[in-house]
């Protein structure tokens, strides 16, 4: 199961910047199909993440963290391409992007759950 949420958020990630390019291009058809594809797999992450938590037989408070930063990288995905979209500001945005996907991969990486990189 862990290789499964790693490979769908591995994919997200990818698809997000292809998306943002895509955009850039001016190829709006590509951006918007990418943009449903990536929302598609915002459930498999969630999907994933889910039967992870609820496989431990003890959940503790930095899972619980780990759930809701990643649901905040799941949230800065989403507006960064809708503010993308319509022309607005993103800066505030990539700002927390980075700030939780940097924290997220921390903790998936450093909790006993998952794959020993730290």
């Amino acid at each position: 199961m862990v290789h499964a949420h790693m490979t769908t958020w591995f994919l997200a990630l990818i698809l997000f910047f292809v998306a943002l390019g895509l955009h850039k291009s001016g190829k709006e058809k590509g951006f918007k199909v990418l943009k449903m594809i990536l929302r598609v797999l915002y459930i498999l992450i969630l999907a994933t993440g889910l039967g992870l938590i609820f496989s431990l037989t003890t959940i503790s408070f930095l899972y619980i963290v780990k759930v809701a930063v990643g649901l905040w990288v799941i949230a800065m995905i989403e507006m960064i391409l809708g503010r993308t979209a319509k022309g607005a500001p993103t800066k505030g945005l990539w700002i927390q992007f980075i700030i939780a996907l940097l924290l997220v991969l921390y903790l998936g990486f450093s909790l006993p759950l998952g794959t020993d990189l730290f």
